[in-house]
C-alpha cells in the first residue's frame, strides 16, 4: 500500500490507470492480496504413475541401442528380420485399430501397400548413391554426427504425443541412419540398415502409442521387453555400454520420477490480480448469427 493510503480515504481508489487520480500510479489497497491463490491447477503427481510414464522414455533410448546392435550384427538376413517384423507390427497395429472400431477414418490397406512400395523403391534404388555419400569423410567424423544426430533424436522426440513422431527427431534419426550404412560394406546392406530405421524410428513409435491407448496394461510389458533387448544385445557387444545404459535406463525411469515427486512438495506458484488478462470468448453462438446475417442479406437481395 502507499504512504498515504490514510489520509486519501475519502476518495475511493479504483484500479485503472486512465484516469488522474489522488493515488500514485503503483498503490494497491487491501483488496489486492485477498484475490491472491496458491498452486492454481497443479496436478499432483504419483510415484509409480511417473515411472510408467518414464518407461516410454527408456523404452527409446532402448531402441537406439536396439538400432546400433543391429547395425554391429549387420548381414544380409536383417532384411528379411526386417520385413518379417513389419508385418507382424502392422498386424497388431490393425488389430488394435479395429478393437476402437474406428477403421472407417483410416487408411485402407491398399493405400499402405502403395506407401510402403513406394518407399521401398526409391530407398534401394538410392541405396548406391547413399553408400558413397560419405567417402569423403573421415570415420570418426561419422561417428560422431551419428552420435550428436541419435541424442538430438532422444531429446527433440516427442513423449507426449508421439504418433506421428516428431519432423525434427525422425529427420535427425535418419540421417544417423544414413551416416553409419554409409560405412556397411555393400548396398543391399545400406537398404536394409535403412528400412530397419524406418521400423524403430517411425513404425514402432506409432504402434506402441496405439498399444498405450487401446491396451494400456500391455503397455509397460512392450516397454520393459524392448529394454531388456536393448540391454542384451548392446551387452553382446560391450559390456561397459550395457553397463551405461542400464544405469541411464536407471535414472530415467526411477530416479528422475522420485526427484519429480519429492520436489513437487516445494512448488508454489502464486495468482492475482497482477497477471496479465486473459480474454475467453464464447464462440458457440457465432454459427447461429452468421445464418442469421446470411439470410437477412438473402431477403435484402430479394
Amino acid at each position: 500500500m502507499g504512504p498515504d493510503s490514510s489520509s486519501n480515504q475519502a476518495v475511493p481508489w479504483r484500479k485503472v490507470l486512465w484516469e488522474p487520480q489522488l493515488f500514485p500510479d503503483n498503490y494497491v489497497d487491501h483488496r489486492f492480496l485477498e484475490e491472491l491463490r496458491r498452486n492454481e491447477g497443479i496436478q499432483q503427481y504419483r510415484y509409480w504413475a511417473v515411472v510408467k510414464e518414464a518407461g516410454f522414455v527408456g523404452q527409446q533410448i532402448s531402441c537406439v541401442a536396439i538400432f546400433l546392435t543391429l547395425w554391429l550384427y549387420m548381414e544380409q538376413t536383417l532384411l528379411w528380420s526386417s520385413l518379417l517384423s513389419a508385418l507382424l507390427g502392422y498386424g497388431l497395429h490393425q488389430l488394435l485399430t479395429l478393437q476402437t472400431k474406428l477403421c472407417s477414418g483410416h487408411r485402407t490397406h491398399l493405400a499402405d501397400l502403395q506407401s510402403a512400395a513406394i518407399f521401398l523403391s526409391f530407398t534401394f534404388g538410392f541405396s548406391p548413391v547413399l553408400k558413397t555419400l560419405t567417402e569423403s569423410v573421415s570415420t570418426d567424423t561419422v561417428y560422431a554426427m551419428s552420435s550428436v544426430m541419435l541424442l538430438a533424436h532422444l531429446v527433440a522426440f516427442p513423449y507426449a504425443q508421439p504418433s506421428p513422431p516428431g519432423s525434427l527427431s525422425l529427420n535427425a534419426a535418419l540421417f544417423a541412419s544414413v551416416c553409419l550404412a554409409s560405412r556397411l560394406p555393400g548396398s543391399l546392406h545400406t537398404f536394409a540398415m535403412l528400412s530397419c530405421a524406418l521400423l524403430v524410428f517411425a513404425l514402432w513409435p506409432c504402434l506402441l502409442q496405439r498399444l498405450r491407448e487401446n491396451a494400456p496394461g500391455h503397455f509397460p510389458g512392450a516397454c520393459v521387453g524392448v529394454c531388456i533387448g536393448g540391454l542384451g544385445g548392446l551387452g553382446s557387444q560391450s559390456l561397459g555400454g550395457a553397463l551405461f545404459l542400464s544405469l541411464a535406463l536407471a535414472s530415467v525411469t526411477f530416479l528422475c520420477p522420485l526427484l519429480l515427486v519429492r520436489l513437487q512438495r516445494h512448488k508454489d506458484n502464486i495468482h492475482g490480480p497482477w497477471d496479465e488478462a486473459e480474454i475467453h470468448e464464447d464462440l458457440s453462438c457465432l454459427p447461429k448469427l452468421t445464418g442469421a446475417v446470411d439470410q437477412t442479406n438473402y431477403w435484402r437481395g430479394q
